[in-house]
């Protein structure tokens, strides 16, 4: 194999499919990017069984050569070595050769570096996805229901499902459900299927849509989402993004979610959340995070939190409206802060059913989005 590529492309690509790449691997080539060469252009493929990324590099795009081929090939090369040198290179071009026993040499500028490569053979092949089950998403709305569901999900791999976030699809609506027992954040949106189209106990690992949330392109983008038997995959516009399904079944969350409360305040949310930001100080270095809310007849709300040696702060904040029986409720400040800043709405609707039972989080102007988060007993 030889070819002279733009070190532009080149580094994109590396920088994409490397977040596949895991320092804990058994299987020891798959610590390497596999390079394809073609007459079409170049291929990139990364994976840890878990997730596999593929990016493609064209040998033009818009009348720019992007890839002079000399001979077609494949290789595997370190990834720990490959991504820094290629980021590091002194000029614009990269020649790439390889020679007997996988002996690669990378030129650019001056530089010239010698890598060991690894048999391109021994390589695993990628899951054959058989598209049965698709919908397209808009690149920046998926984005977003990540972002507003990913921080709920369990970081206790005892666990398994509850790390991934469940995907649902009925009646034409997409829902996310994230919940570590703690918390739950749930994200909704209509998509366009067909009327028998449903999805039911699909688990993506939260770890793994953050990191698809990483290669999202910024441009309102449809995005190919299609579900085989264990694989999901994504289908961006020169890159292949493959994911596990999370085995197990997720647990029914829907009974946590009151329908009716007995106390409801709606509020500022960025104000709420400076004021629990302020409050959460104190409370983390107790190491508790507990912040107490107390409402008032006043149609005021206090937030507080204490440490045993620094002192106590206090706030008094208005809220817009507030009905029903006047609560006192202690929480975890982090988790509120978390809810509170995928809040997509300035004005917050929170709904109670008691001092003891979930407190419920949605913007005021839609039902698309809710979090949930348990309070704590205090002694007083």
């Amino acid at each position: 194999m030889k070819l002279t590529i733009l070190k532009e492309y080149l580094n994109e690509s590396i920088q994409h499919v490397s977040k596949a790449i895991s320092s804990k691997t058994p299987i020891p080539i798959l610590s390497g990017i596999k390079i394809d060469l073609d007459s079409s252009g170049m291929t990139l493929t990364a994976s840890d069984t878990d997730i596999s990324i593929q990016s493609f590099i064209p040998l033009e795009k818009n009348e720019l050569n992007i890839i002079e081929i000399e001979r077609q090939g494949s290789i595997v090369l370190s990834a720990k070595f490959f991504v820094e040198i290629i980021r590091k290179l002194p000029a614009q071009k990269v020649e790439i050769e390889v020679k007997e026993n996988f002996q690669t040499i990378i030129r650019s500028g001056s530089s010239e570096i010698q890598l060991v490569g690894l048999d391109p053979e021994e390589y695993p092949t990628l899951p054959s996805i058989e598209e049965y089950r698709r919908f397209q998403l808009p690149s920046d709305l998926l984005r977003t229901m990540i972002k507003q569901t990913t921080f709920a999900v369990s970081t206790n791999e005892s666990t398994p499902i509850l790390t991934g976030v469940l995907w649902t699809v009925d009646n034409g609506r997409l829902k996310f459900t994230a919940c570590d027992r703690h918390r739950l954040g749930t994200r909704e949106t209509n998509i366009e299927v067909d009327a028998d189209f449903n999805l039911n106990n699909i688990s993506i690992s939260g770890k793994t849509l953050n990191e698809l949330s990483k290669i999202l392109p910024d441009q309102n983008t449809l995005i190919d989402i299609i579900f085989a038997e264990n694989q999901v995959l994504f289908k961006l516009s020169s890159i292949l993004f493959y994911t596990r399904i999370l085995d197990g079944t997720y647990p029914d969350t829907s009974k946590l979610i009151p329908q009716s409360y007995k106390t409801e305040l709606v509020i500022n949310a960025h104000q709420l959340a400076d004021a629990i930001d302020r409050a959460y100080l104190l409370s983390k270095e107790e190491k508790t995070n507990i912040v107490k809310l107390i409402m008032n007849e006043d149609q005021t709300i206090e937030i507080s939190s204490s440490s045993s040696e620094l002192g106590k702060v206090t706030e008094q904040l208005e809220v817009s409206s507030l009905s029903g029986e006047l609560l006192r409720i202690s929480f975890n400040s982090k988790y509120m802060l978390d809810a509170l800043k995928v809040m997509d709405s300035q004005l917050i609707h929170i709904g109670f059913t008691g001092a003891m039972q979930p407190i419920i989080i949605r913007p005021e102007e839609t039902t698309s989005l809710l979090q949930l988060i348990l309070p704590y007993r205090t002694t007083n």
